[in-house]
């Protein structure tokens, strides 16, 4: 295991850095701890399912924990749906980052699922479920999707756009700027706008699209 001091400072200048308090958006008291709980959970777990290509602990702090917490200006509601989560990012980490909201996170794959339910029970996360499930078979409707990595524009709203409250917002996490994928975005919604996310550490592109209905 990585030296958990080490992490720790990591974390903390990578949180001040992406400006969240300047936003007032504090995170709340022990929220560090428990992320960097989920971080060793997530290693521990990953050295016999393999659940995420990040072996490094280090690494893991930048390109999951810092990627995950630079979308948190733009989360909205009091429901939020993250789909193919994989591990459970950017979902976990927002649901230690600002809890309160009721969040469901979804993936098809039995093992990450089961580590899901595994880390909402060790870092007693209130209100987090996690459901087996293709994209398209999930019911209900939130006020904030999330979607990291997971498709095209085009084939996200096309298998859970069903799921957008009417007011919701959909946050689609990007590498390169999606300009390519624009002119597939489905007939009633639209793109409200992109933005540039600077994630601390992190050397390679990161965008943000976020969504709603026409």
């Amino acid at each position: 295991m990585a030296d958990r001091a080490a992490l720790q400072t990591q974390l903390e200048r990578g949180i001040a850095a992406l400006g969240l308090a300047a936003l007032g958006l504090n995170l709340p008291d022990g929220a560090v701890q428990r992320l960097l709980d989920y971080q060793a959970l997530l290693e521990r777990w990953n050295g016999t399912y393999n659940l995420t290509a990040v072996r490094d602990p280090a690494e893991m702090v930048t390109r999951h924990l810092l990627d995950s917490l630079a979308i948190l200006p733009y989360v909205q509601g009091q429901t939020l749906a993250d789909l193919g989560t994989g591990p459970g990012l950017p979902g976990i980490v927002l649901a230690i980052a600002a809890p309160g909201r009721e969040i469901l996170l979804v993936d098809s794959n039995g093992k990450k699922v089961r580590f899901l339910r595994e880390a909402i029970r060790a870092l007693k996360l209130d209100g987090v479920r996690a459901v087996q499930s293709r994209v398209e078979d999930v019911q209900g409707q939130f006020d904030c999707i999330t979607a990291r990595a997971f498709a095209t524009l085009a084939d996200m709203l096309g298998w859970g756009g069903h799921l957008l409250a009417p007011e919701g917002v959909w946050l689609a996490m990007k590498g390169k700027r999606p300009d390519d994928e624009l002119p597939g975005i489905p007939a009633g919604f639209a793109l409200r706008g992109t933005h540039v996310l600077n994630v601390p550490g992190l050397d390679a592109e990161r965008h943000l699209a976020v969504l709603g209905r026409a």
